[in-house]
């Protein structure tokens, strides 16, 4: 299921290919977010044609609406988004930790959940998660059977197992209950998929421990040890980017000991510094909504480290701005000619071509840059393209899109 290729010698880095149901995916490669069947302002063609090879679904959103019986009755996630290669299904852990806890970006900057709020968590317990729906306030439960029959039912490549998604400002009690939780709820969804699952999907387990080192420790250990086919890196990865680094190296140093051949995502991560370093950590593939959410505020990913590669075209200063959004851009949006100007001008107005263009446009940038770095680790060359990237080197040309079907 997955081969490796070439591994650096000089880091965890490696390349390699996932051979999936739908098809093949070469590694490291990022995944863009098709949450509720779609990536947001694009059509399936559009993500392939950029040389996107696997988009991620989301079993929580499309159990709620439109109902994965339903998907089920299209002939799945597949045919029912017009996708023809492999998808990446998240369980609803994350969502869970997201309605009892806040976002990611309430977590960072020290932000709690108000009471008020279209869903919420009724309970967590052993059977699994009572939460009101944020569709229509409905009481729904989700615990390890069901989101395994969820996505079973959409029918995706690869299955991530159900997990509480514990965040950084619980105690380490919290933390340790919760993560081996976590670890007898894999042992369900595993049970539950060798005898209900599509033989050709396959399970990711997820580590989980939070910031401490020995939790992350065991729960590499426990992962590893139940015979899951890939592993995911979850949960709280600390409260900023060195100690994210540092829980990430942690658990790609055990994988590496325990499970050292085997497909290893990270969850929810993507700016295109911790892409880098997550290469070099020895991560295969990452999922994140920051090019889209970016896209449609107003941001372009451009080649300067010093403003997080990012440009934000809402400014005032671009209203008459004649320059193109990255010169060299093989993307459709810059090989079109479109300048600064005009996308401020589409974004300020609120037009959806300005979203759907920063889209390609930042996709565009991340499949790139990931080329980038699979050809630096095939030539060993992987130290000199990282320090390029970081001293503002822009990715090079397009990669050679998958064939159309």
């Amino acid at each position: 299921m997955f081969e490796i290729r070439t591994r650096s010698l000089q880091t965890r880095a490696r390349t390699g290919i996932l051979r999936l149901a739908h098809g093949d995916v070469e590694t490291p490669a990022f995944v863009p977010l098709a949450t509720r069947g779609s990536v947001k302002t694009l059509d399936a063609r559009d993500v392939q044609g950029l040389g996107y090879q696997m988009v991620l679904g989301n079993a929580f959103h499309l159990f709620l609406a439109p109902g994965h019986e339903l998907v089920a009755r299209f002939g799945g996630l597949n045919r029912f988004m017009g996708w023809p290669g492999p998808i990446i299904t998240d369980s609803g852990g994350f969502q869970v930790f997201s309605m009892g806890h806040g976002g990611v970006a309430d977590e960072i900057k020290g932000r709690r959940r108000g009471q008020q709020s279209n869903g919420s968590i009724l309970e967590i317990a052993e059977p699994g998660v009572r939460f009101r729906s944020y569709v229509d306030g409905s009481e729904r439960f989700m615990g390890p059977e069901t989101s395994m029959e969820v996505q079973a039912a959409l029918g995706s490549d690869i299955a991530l197992a159900f997990d509480e998604c514990t965040p950084f400002h619980v105690s380490r009690d919290y933390t340790a209950r919760s993560t081996a939780r976590t670890h007898r709820w894999l042992e369900r969804c595993l049970r539950w998929h060798a005898e209900h699952g599509p033989s050709e999907q396959v399970v990711y387990g997820i580590v989980q421990g939070g910031v401490e080192p020995d939790l992350r420790l065991e729960s590499a250990e426990t992962v590893a040890a139940s015979g899951c086919r890939g592993i995911a890196i979850g949960g709280s990865l600390g409260q900023d980017k060195p100690q994210m680094h540092e829980v990430v190296g942690w658990t790609t140093q055990a994988l590496e000991r325990v499970a050292p051949d085997r497909p290893r995502h990270l969850l929810g991560i993507g700016e295109i510094d911790d892409l880098i370093s997550g290469v070099e950590m020895g991560i295969d593939t990452f999922d994140c909504a920051m090019p889209t959410r970016l896209a449609r505020h107003g941001v372009a990913l451009v080649a300067d480290p010093e403003s997080r590669w990012r440009v934000d075209l809402m400014k005032g200063r671009f209203r008459t701005s004649q320059e193109p959004l990255l010169p060299g851009c093989p993307c459709p949006t810059c090989a079109a000619g479109h300048t600064r100007g005009y996308l401020h001008y589409l974004m300020r107005v609120g037009e959806t071509t300005g979203a759907r263009l920063l889209t390609l446009h930042n996709l565009s940038f991340i499949v790139r840059l990931m080329a980038d770095l699979r050809t630096a680790i095939d030539t060993d060359r992987l130290a000199d393209v990282t320090a390029a990237f970081r001293a503002g080197a822009a990715p090079g040309p397009a990669p050679n899109p998958p064939p159309q079907t």
